[in-house]
């Protein structure tokens, strides 16, 4: 009675985790595929349905043909042997004949969007070119510098890009093999250490598009997100400039009290507040923190700073500040520097709530 119950019900089951499903997938959500704003996720999500209506029709040419065999060789008493078709040649051939034919239309176009998806389109511009390299559980970026071709600008965890042209990517991995993905501008492509990877992606239109690490990288994988701001070229470059310059640090006696903190804490051993670089130095343990107050997030999008309007709000910075350095782990469980700073492997070294403030009051001056 209780299996009989349950075939009843099951439709309805299934209907309801269907829907369920389906609610995940619409394409207003911030890392939906079914609302591309770039060629690249276009043109992923073209061959996307190419193959599920490829498969729908397999599946439905392969149901009719089992329902078929079902009732035409049926045993229709217990003395009749059914028509055996072992051995037949032409229906064999039918059979793979037609799987394969259905197979190459797939494989061309599916094909041609790999080979258009890996390699940036010669337009783009050398300026534009992005290195991106995955740490457990951050991103760190790094863009040319505009007035020394040998130098780099670093920062972490949101990358800015022109609207309208193709950004070159370059995809490297410190530590585990991460993934890229950036749902609305381009499929998942891995990081994998000392194994240089690469991929492209543009935005049609301005707007903020959430980045995630697509490949399991350990206890904070699911933690480990980004943001890619997408801004008029004019932005774009003024923004660049702006990074280009050493973060301002104010003369307040609570910053500065701060800043010996953050050195004599040992935080300068594993982030960096200088934002420019020589090409291809290592970078830091942790985030480069210079220009830190006018991110919109922190702990790699774990905590917003921002307003509606994407402005960053001091208030929740400053709160934020507080949460993580208190207990980085309730943040992002497994982080790096949970475990291996001293402030918080030993007892006698740990934060106080004065240098807690003071260490606030300084990395939010850090504009």
């Amino acid at each position: 009675m209780n299996f009989r119950r349950i075939m009843k019900i099951f439709p309805l089951l299934s209907l309801v985790v269907l829907s369920f499903v389906a609610m995940g997938c619409y394409p207003e959500h911030n890392q939906s595929t079914f609302d591309p704003k770039g060629p690249v996720a276009e043109a992923q999500l073209v061959i996307f349905w190419w193959i599920l209506i490829g498969g729908v029709i397999v599946t439905v040419l392969v149901e009719i043909a089992l329902i078929y065999a079902i009732f035409k060789f049926r045993r229709k008493n217990e003395d009749e042997m059914p028509k055996q078709v072992h051995g037949n040649i032409r229906l064999e051939i039918i059979w793979t004949v037609i799987p394969a034919i259905f197979l190459a239309i797939i494989m061309v176009p599916t094909i041609q969007t790999l080979f258009y998806a890996s390699e940036a389109p010669k337009s783009a511009l050398p300026q534009h070119t992005l290195e991106a390299i995955g740490h457990q559980w951050w991103f760190e970026f790094r863009y040319p510098n505009p007035e020394n071709p040998e130098e780099e600008i670093v920062t972490a965890n949101e990358v800015y890009i022109p609207v309208g042209y193709p950004i070159a990517i370059n995809l490297e991995s410190v530590d585990v093999i991460h993934s890229f993905w950036v749902p609305k501008l381009a499929g998942k492509v891995d990081m994998v250490p000392s194994e240089g990877n690469y991929m492209w992606f543009e935005a049609d239109e301005p707007g903020e598009y959430y980045g995630q690490c697509a490949e399991y990288c350990g206890e904070s994988h699911a933690n480990m997100k980004f943001k890619v701001i997408a801004v008029p070229e004019v932005d774009f470059n003024a923004w660049l400039q702006y990074q280009a310059q050493p973060a301002f640090e104010s003369g307040d006696p609570l910053a500065l009290e701060g800043a010996d903190v953050f050195k004599d804490a040992g935080c300068s051993g594993c982030h960096a507040t200088k934002t420019v670089v020589k090409k291809g130095s290592k970078g830091r343990v942790g985030p480069n923190l210079a220009h830190l107050a006018s991110r919109q997030d922190l702990a790699a999008g774990m905590l917003d700073n921002s307003n509606p309007d994407g402005s960053v709000n001091d208030s929740y910075l400053q709160k934020n500040l507080r949460i993580w350095l208190e207990d980085p782990n309730s943040i992002k469980p497994g982080n790096i520097m949970s475990a291996q700073a001293a402030v918080y492997t030993d007892e006698n070294k740990k934060l106080t709530e004065a240098q807690i403030s003071a260490l606030v009051n300084y990395l939010t001056s850090l504009k």
